[in-house]
C-alpha cells in the first residue's frame, strides 16, 4: 500500500518520488513511529506522577474537602487577628475591671489550639477517595499532556525539519547531484515543494503519529475545536515559511559548508528560544515596530490560545493588538488571520527569491523591483503596528527605531542587490546593443545587470515617505527633549545620504579583481559605520559636549538635541558632496570597464 501511494506521488511529483523513496524505508519508519509512541508513553506516565493515592492529603488540588477546611483556616485566623488587635486595645488603657485581659489571652490561647490542631489534622489526614474531583483531575492530566505536546511539536518541526533541509542541500551541493536536479526538466516549484513535503517526511511521520493522542487530549480538555484546528493552521504556516527560509538559506550560504545545518537550526532555535522568553517575561508593549518579529514565532498565536500554557496570558495586551487602528486582537478569527496572512505573504516573497537562486547560483537573492515590494512592505507592517501609538509620548523614540531598522533593512539589500565586477562590465559593454528600447534610467530602477545605487535610492524614497508621513501628523511637543521637527526631518535625511554614501562604496569595492571581494565589502561596510563612533566612544566625546561630531557617524539621532539646525544643514551638505563625489568615481570606474572590454573583445578579433 505504501509503495503504491509513493507511486502515485512519483507521477505527480518525481523530486517528492525521489526524496519518499530514500527515506522512507522500513527500518527509518518503525524508528520514526516508535520514537514517536515512546515520548507519548512518557509524557502521559510524567503527568501520572501526580494520580492521588493513599498518600493524597486533604490539603491537595483536587480534593474536595479542601475547601471546607480551608474556610474554617481562614474563619480562625480572622479570630486570632480580632483578639489579637482587642489585647493590644486594651493594654494601652487602664481598666478597672483586671478580668477582661485574663479573659481575651484563654480565648487567643484556644483559637491557636484549635488552628494548631486544625493544621495538624489537614498535615496528617489522607483524603478519602469519594471526596476527589476525578473529573477534574482527568481534565487538568489531559491539558498538562495536550500543552507538552505542542510544545515538542513546535521545537522538532522547526529546528529539526530547519536541519534536515539544510543538511540535503549541503549534502547534494558536496556530491553534486544538484546541479543534475537543476538542470532537470521540472519546474522550481515542482522541484522545492517535493524537498519541503519529503525532505522532512521522517519529521511529519513523528509528528502525525502523536496527533491522535494530542487530538484526543485537547478533547477530553474541554479545549475547542476551532482552537486546536486554529493551533494545526498556525502551525503548518509556520513550518512553511521556516523551511522555504532554510531552503534559501542552503542555497546562499554554500560557503558555510558543513557547518551550514547547525547554524541555520540554531539560529531557528535561538528566535524560539527569544521569542519565547519575551513573551513569559512580560507580553509588552505591541505598538512597536519589533513586534512584527513576534509574528514570525508561533508563541504568542499559542499562548494565547491555551492560555495555561506558560501560565503568563492574564489580562494580555495582545488583545489591544491593533494594525492601522484594527482591533486585530479583538477575537480569533482576525488574529489567527493575521498571523496567516503574514506568513503566506513572507513565504510567497521567499519562493519567487528562490526561484531565481536555484537556476542560477550567482543571481541576487531579489530582483530590483522585487525589493521596492519587499521594502514597501515591510513598512506597511512597521507603521501598521505603531500607528496607534502616533500619539504616545514615546513618539521620538518609535520613529527613530524604525529609521533604525530601515537603514539595517537597506544596509542588507545593498549587499544582496549590487552586482559584481564581471556583471556590470559585461553591462556597461552591451548596455546599448541589449536595451535600445529602454532609457538609462529605466534601466538603473529595473536593470538586473545595472549599479545599484539608483535602485537604493528608490527603496531610501519608499522607507522614508512613511515616516515623513509621521512627523507630519505627529504633535512637535511629543518630541522627547522637545526637538524641532524641523531637525528631525533634517536628521533623516542626512542617514538617506549616509545610507547612500554606504551604498556607492559597496558598488566600488564590488568592482575589484578580489575573488573575496564580498568580504572586503562587507569588511569595510562594517568599518565605515562602526569605527566612528567607536572612536568617539573611546575618547570619551559625548554627543552633549560635541555633537558636530556625531552628526557625521552613523548615529546622528544621538546629536540633534544638542545640535543647531544650521550644524545639521552643513553636516547634510558636506555628506551630500561626498556622495557625489563617490558616484563620480562610480561612473569613471564604470566606464572604464566598459572601455577595456571593448578594448579586449577588439584585440581577440
Amino acid at each position: 500500500m505504501l509503495l503504491n501511494f509513493i507511486d502515485r506521488v512519483g507521477e505527480l511529483n518525481p523530486q517528492l518520488f525521489r526524496e519518499l523513496k530514500g527515506r522512507l524505508k522500513p527500518f527509518n519508519l518503525i524508528i520514526a513511529m516508535g520514537s514517536s509512541l515512546l515520548l507519548q508513553l512518557i509524557v502521559f506516565l510524567l503527568q501520572l506522577r501526580e494520580f492521588p493515592d493513599e498518600k493524597y492529603y486533604l490539603r491537595a488540588t483536587y480534593c474536595t474537602l479542601k475547601e471546607v477546611y480551608q474556610n474554617q483556616e481562614q474563619e480562625l485566623y480572622k479570630q486570632q487577628s480580632l483578639l489579637t488587635q482587642k489585647l493590644d486595645n486594651y493594654r494601652q488603657i487602664q481598666l478597672s475591671d483586671n478580668t477582661i485581659i485574663p479573659n481575651l489571652e484563654a480565648q487567643l490561647q484556644q483559637v491557636r489550639t484549635e488552628l494548631s490542631s486544625l493544621q495538624n489534622y489537614l498535615s496528617k489526614n489522607i483524603c478519602p477517595l469519594d471526596k476527589i474531583d476525578w473529573q477534574l483531575w482527568w481534565r487538568d492530566h489531559w491539558e498538562y499532556t495536550f500543552l507538552t505536546l505542542s510544545v515538542i511539536f513546535i521545537f522538532t518541526l522547526l529546528v529539526g525539519g530547519t536541519y534536515v533541509l539544510i543538511s540535503d542541500l549541503a549534502r547534494e551541493e558536496q556530491r553534486g547531484t544538484l546541479n543534475f536536479i537543476r538542470l532537470s526538466p521540472q519546474t522550481e516549484t515542482s522541484i522545492l515543494t517535493g524537498k519541503i513535503l519529503g525532505v522532512p517526511s521522517l519529521i511529519y511521520l513523528f509528528v502525525l503519529t502523536a496527533i491522535p493522542l494530542h487530538f484526543w487530549a485537547g478533547h477530553s480538555a474541554q479545549i475547542a475545536l476551532s482552537y486546536i484546528f486554529s493551533y494545526y493552521a498556525v502551525i503548518a504556516a509556520s513550518c512553511l515559511f521556516f523551511y522555504s527560509a532554510a531552503l534559501i538559506f542552503g542555497l546562499v550560504s554554500r560557503w558555510f559548508s558543513s557547518f551550514q545545518p547547525w547554524l541555520g537550526s540554531g539560529a531557528v532555535l535561538v528566535f524560539l528560544l527569544m521569542t519565547m522568553t519575551i513573551m513569559v517575561s512580560s507580553y509588552g508593549n505591541f505598538n512597536n515596530p519589533l513586534t512584527w518579529m513576534r509574528f514570525f514565532s508561533p508563541w504568542d498565536i499559542t499562548n494565547y490560545l491555551f492560555p495555561n500554557l506558560f501560565h503568563s496570558y492574564r489580562d494580555s495586551s495582545i488583545k489591544e493588538l491593533q494594525f492601522f487602528y484594527l482591533p486585530i486582537g479583538k477575537n480569533l478569527i482576525t488574529l489567527v488571520g493575521f498571523h496567516l496572512v503574514n506568513y503566506g505573504i513572507c513565504s510567497y516573497g521567499i519562493w519567487q527569491a528562490m526561484k531565481r537562486c536555484f537556476r542560477n547560483a550567482d543571481s541576487t537573492i531579489l530582483s530590483k523591483g522585487q525589493s521596492y515590494l519587499f521594502v514597501a512592505f515591510t513598512q506597511v507592517m512597521f507603521f501598521g503596528l505603531t500607528m496607534p501609538a502616533i500619539d504616545n509620548k514615546d513618539n521620538g523614540q518609535i520613529i527613530c527605531l524604525i529609521a533604525l531598522l530601515n537603514f539595517a533593512l537597506v544596509l542588507a539589500l545593498t549587499i544582496m542587490l549590487s552586482p559584481h565586477r564581471q556583471i556590470i562590465q559585461n553591462w556597461a559593454r552591451y548596455r546599448h546593443q541589449n536595451h535600445r528600447d529602454k532609457s538609462v534610467l529605466q534601466d538603473l530602477v529595473f536593470g538586473e545587470k545595472s549599479p545599484v545605487i539608483v535602485a537604493i535610492v528608490v527603496n531610501l524614497f519608499i522607507a522614508t515617505t512613511p515616516i515623513m508621513i509621521w512627523l507630519l501628523l505627529s504633535p512637535t511637543h511629543l518630541y522627547d527633549g522637545g526637538v524641532e521637527r524641523s531637525k528631525v526631518i533634517l536628521t533623516l535625511v542626512l542617514s538617506f545620504s549616509l545610507m547612500l554614501m554606504y551604498a556607492t562604496i559597496a558598488q566600488l569595492m564590488l568592482l575589484m579583481k578580489n575573488p573575496k571581494r564580498y568580504v572586503w565589502t562587507v569588511g569595510t561596510i562594517g568599518v565605515a559605520m562602526f569605527l566612528p563612533s567607536i572612536i568617539l566612544s573611546v575618547l570619551g566625546i559625548s554627543p552633549s559636549e560635541n555633537p558636530t561630531l556625531w552628526l557625521f557617524s552613523t548615529f546622528p539621532w544621538a546629536a540633534i538635541e544638542y545640535t543647531q539646525t544650521t550644524t545639521i544643514f552643513l553636516a547634510l551638505l558636506a555628506e551630500l558632496t561626498v556622495v557625489a563625489l563617490l558616484n563620480f568615481q562610480l561612473n569613471r570606474q564604470v566606464r572604464v570597464l566598459g572601455e577595456s572590454a571593448t578594448k579586449t573583445l577588439l584585440s581577440g578579433r
